[in-house]
């Protein structure tokens, strides 16, 4: 094994850097600011988009795809939504290379230039509601639940492994409904699927909240979304959906004849979240020995590692081992038999554990010889020795007790780390010395939010969809508030 890995307390963006490519999820690429994700991360990410999409699917969305290049005049027609991407855009002018004269390789050829730039999608509105319009006459067309898998670009100057990358990779789903009513309740609806999913199987406990105006999704009316808590006291957005109202069918010109024969604008949606799930699930769970993965999304969730003196006594034990793993696949449980000699079986143990496989299972001749086996749980690292008869079904409980038990601790570390504050000075101080969720009374208004960023670099997170109603003064303008929203310094 290599060093060890540098600790949450000493440097924690070290730890999060050092441990994503320790532990084989990704790397850079040669491409400043995009990256390579690996097998085993890729394989994580697999798990995710399986059960997400599963869970589009039971709500009635259906899977298409859209292009990677949008004509620069689409992202014309909807003026905030420009203004909240331009910054971010890649812009593709020419469509041919040709060879330097000078013989120095190759450089574009000035004769390519496109006759309209074309922007490589940061997101697919545009893009998306200009196909609707060929799609949709008829109330009868209504509603369309269209997601797509895809790859978008937003150019990033600061990166960080899957938190901020210049190209990511996400799911998308946009919309088109016959009434707001409609389109709100599809808004509404997919904030709970990203809840069910993060906090069932990513076991992360989260926030659903509306954002305010200014944290708002460039060209909607109003954006949903659930926040998380990192280790580090840092919120991180995991998922958001969007109520577009009528501005892109507006932008686009997307009509429908409803049942009276009238021709409506329709209404619309766009929901998404992206590879930025894989930075919150090392972040909330993992620890100084490397990942802790919940069993749901761990790509091996059992090892079995052989402890043999000889060939012989190796053979003894695979034997067993394969009864253990056909009732383990059985149950659906991915399993891994690591009877390779390249390593000791301490080294391999390291190695396990640093990739977060949830239970290791230890099998040595003495183990035969007493009808036991070793059975270690990564999130809690204790071992303990059982019988060999029922390992299968012991195995199965203990994945839903890891499962759960992750969830519990990081849902603790929440509560623990959620402060009421009814002062700017005690905003301050709590931001500085403990950081975490700050619950806290606002005026309501962008400039106090504004105001509040600029000195403290801590944002809204969001107005909690659960908020109480509590009389009470802004922490910053004194003025009279109706409740407390969530402040705190962010991915």
């Amino acid at each position: 094994m290599s060093k060890s890995l540098p600790t949450r307390s000493e440097n924690y963006s070290e730890w999060y850097n050092e441990l994503v490519k320790r532990a084989d999820l990704a790397e850079n690429s040669a491409v400043r600011g995009c990256m390579v994700i690996k097998p085993y991360g890729y394989s994580i990410w697999e798990k995710m988009q399986r059960a997400l999409d599963d869970m589009f699917k039971e709500t009635g969305h259906t899977n298409a795809y859209f292009p990677l290049f949008i004509p620069k005049s689409y992202l014309s027609k909807e003026a905030s939504h420009v203004e909240g991407f331009a910054k971010e855009c890649a812009v593709v002018t020419h469509y041919r290379l040709k060879n330097d004269p000078n013989g120095k390789g190759v450089i574009v050829d000035p004769d390519a230039k496109l006759e309209e730039e074309l922007i490589v999608r940061p997101t697919s509105e545009t893009v998306i509601w200009s196909t609707y319009k060929n799609w949709i006459q008829s109330y009868r067309d209504l509603p369309l639940l269209i997601n797509q898998w895809a790859n978008v670009v937003r150019w990033e100057m600061r990166t960080r492994l899957f938190l901020r990358t210049a190209e990511f990779l996400w799911q998308e789903g946009h919309t088109a409904h016959a009434t707001a009513q409609e389109a709100i309740a599809e808004s509404e609806q997919m904030l709970e699927v990203y809840a069910t999913f993060a906090e069932e199987w990513m076991a992360l406990p989260v926030v659903k909240g509306i954002k305010t105006a200014n944290e708002r999704f460039a060209g909607a009316e109003n954006t949903y979304c659930i926040e998380a808590l990192m280790q580090d006291g840092k919120a991180l957005q995991a998922g958001t959906s969007h109520f577009l109202g009528q501005n892109f069918a507006t932008a686009f010109d997307v009509k429908f004849q409803d049942k009276d024969g009238k021709l409506e604008y329709v209404w619309g949606t766009s929901w998404g979240v992206s590879t930025r799930l894989m930075g919150a699930l090392i972040m909330a769970h993992s620890d100084d020995s490397g990942l802790v993965l919940p069993p749901k999304l761990a790509p091996i969730q059992v090892v079995i590692v052989p402890i043999y003196k000889n060939e012989e006594q190796l053979q003894q034990i695979s034997d067993k081992v394969a009864d253990i793993t056909k009732q383990l696949k059985k149950m659906g449980i991915s399993v891994k038999y690591d009877s390779s000699d390249a390593y000791k079986p301490g080294y391999k143990f390291a190695e396990y554990e640093l990739k977060g496989v949830p239970v290791r299972l230890a099998l040595g001749g003495r183990d035969l010889e007493n009808g036991t086996i070793e059975v270690a749980r990564r999130d809690t690292k204790t071992k303990e020795t059982v019988s060999l008869d029922g390992i299968a079904e012991h195995v199965r409980a203990l994945l839903d007790n890891i499962q759960e038990s992750i969830y519990n601790k990081a849902l603790a570390f929440r509560k623990e780390n959620t402060h009421k504050v009814d002062t700017f000075e005690e905003f301050n101080e709590v931001l500085d010395t403990k950081g975490g969720f700050i619950l806290a009374h606002w005026d309501g208004t962008s400039e106090t939010e504004e105001k509040i960023k600029e000195e403290t670099k801590a944002t809204i997170r969001c107005i909690p969809l659960d908020q109480e109603e509590e009389a009470g003064t802004c922490i910053y303008s004194g003025k009279p508030s109706t409740g407390r929203v969530v402040f705190a310094r962010a991915y």
